[in-house]
């Protein structure tokens, strides 16, 4: 039991906010981005600094409590929250300095995708990111970070040159191909397994205005549509990236979308992209040229906070026919219009081409990743919505590879552990047992030490 004694001691060696059951601002700042997850830690540690994370890992180990790890919280597990143990929020940490001279940035792990982009686009840079603005940089980079600029630019952790990070022995470590190269390597896709990172500095690119956007079918031409798209994905240059499933518009009718970005000039991303918006019959095209930033701010509607949330993802080895079959008939039936899936994000380009044992993340040769994305508004419409999800997700088992992508799992995905990280686990376990063998950061898709 925490006493209340040490618990006013440690909080006023801080200098960032912290909160504890019953004060102001407590439960607020236990909410996160899936609002099925409800748990109420011990304490709340709002981290000004390095220092105030090393001063909690700290007292975690000294008085033997879980950690939960905050950034951005959308971690759909709810990871970023944790019960009757310390959360150490980094949500306050949006330090962030570009240089444009080097094209490199240094960013805190506090920042969402939206505000690193903005500072970096006042540049003309960017770097990859995800494509939801309000997902926090550092557990997707930590888990990878797929986005629109994966085909030209690989994931968000090909680009970190560097972290600082704390170990659980409460050192701050510099991590890169220099220092601690080991860590350096379990960090970029180890997902937070081996310490916190208080500081990345990525490389930067040169980015203008993309042309990008979406086409809309009716849902019932799902099947006509997927076999077009499994073809022009794949066959598009780096600069193309692509996305495709059921999603409901902003008013409730379900469609079937492809997206897409294209990061090179506007009249060739028009040429590249016209076999798409030709094919077929859309019922709206709004592809154009626009703003990296708001090619980035997309999704965002489809996915605001406050919803409740069951997500499942893996991997394929393909789409054959009749995956495209189950496709479609699941793609009629979701019980929600605020699910986005059966949904396919595109593999290719620079992303796959990088050796599978260059960085913790192995997922780079599977062509498509599958996800489910379920989100609904009412507690009482729960198991019919995950249900559904599991259903959909089982039915397309027979086409999946061995892998998943960590940062859109659930939590009965940890069994899985070996599955997740892939073909890299075996070296991820060794780096556990040197870096966390006490496990002291565990409250992720775990890596456990071994006995």
């Amino acid at each position: 039991m925490l006493s209340e004694a040490a618990t006013n001691t440690f909080r006023t060696s801080l200098r960032g906010a912290s909160f504890v059951p019953g004060e102001p601002g407590y439960d607020a700042a236990r909410i996160v981005f899936n609002r099925s997850i409800d748990r109420r830690p011990a304490l709340i540690a709002r981290c000004a600094g390095a220092a105030d994370v090393i001063a909690c890992v700290g007292f975690a180990r000294e008085h033997n409590l879980p950690i939960a790890v905050r950034g951005g919280g959308h971690s759909i597990a709810g990871k970023a929250i944790c019960e009757d143990g310390l959360v150490i929020d980094l949500s306050a940490m949006k330090g962030i300095r570009v240089d444009p001279a080097t094209r490199t940035v240094r960013a805190e792990p506090g920042l969402t995708l939206g505000e690193f982009d903005r500072e970096t686009q006042a540049f003309g840079l960017a770097t990859t990111m995800g494509v939801i603005s309000t997902t926090g940089i550092a557990g997707l980079t930590l888990g990878g970070g797929m986005g629109w600029l994966i085909g030209k630019y690989g994931l968000a952790c090909d680009n970190v040159i560097a972290m600082d990070v704390v170990t659980a022995d409460g050192r701050l470590l510099k991590a890169s191909e220099q220092d601690n190269a080991d860590l350096f390597w379990g960090m970029r896709g180890g997902n937070g397994n081996f310490g916190i990172v208080t500081s990345f500095e990525y490389r930067l690119y040169e980015l203008g205005p993309v042309f990008g956007g979406g086409v809309l079918y009716p849902v019932e031409q799902t099947r006509d549509v997927l076999r077009f798209y499994r073809d022009f994905a794949l066959s598009g240059p780096d600069e193309l990236s692509t996305q495709m499933g059921r999603i409901c518009t902003l008013d409730g009718a379900p469609v079937v979308a492809v997206a897409a970005c294209y990061s090179g000039s506007i009249e060739e991303g028009e040429k590249v992209l016209a076999p798409l918006r030709q094919f077929g019959a859309p019922i709206a095209d709004l592809f154009g040229a626009m703003s990296y930033l708001q090619m980035q701010s997309m999704f965002d509607p489809w996915f605001p906070p406050g919803r409740e949330a069951y997500w499942k993802a893996n991997f394929l080895n393909g789409l054959p026919d009749d995956a495209v079959e189950i496709f479609h008939r699941f793609a009629q039936t979701a019980p929600s219009s605020y699910t986005t899936g059966p949904w396919l994000e595109t593999v290719h380009g620079a992303v796959s081409r990088i050796d599978p044992a260059h960085t913790a993340f192995a997922h780079r040769r599977h062509p498509f990743n599958f996800l489910v994305l379920s989100s609904w508004s009412e507690p009482s419409e729960a198991e019919r919505n995950i249900a559904w999800t599991r259903e959909c997700w089982d039915a397309m088992r027979p086409f999946m590879a061995t892998g998943a992508y960590v940062n859109y799992l659930e939590d009965e995905a940890d069994p899985h552990a070996r599955d997740a990280y892939g073909a890299n686990y075996d070296r991820l376990l060794k780096l556990k047992n040197k870096y966390d063998p006490d496990n002291l950061f565990r409250i992720n898709h775990n890596i456990r030490p071994s006995a």
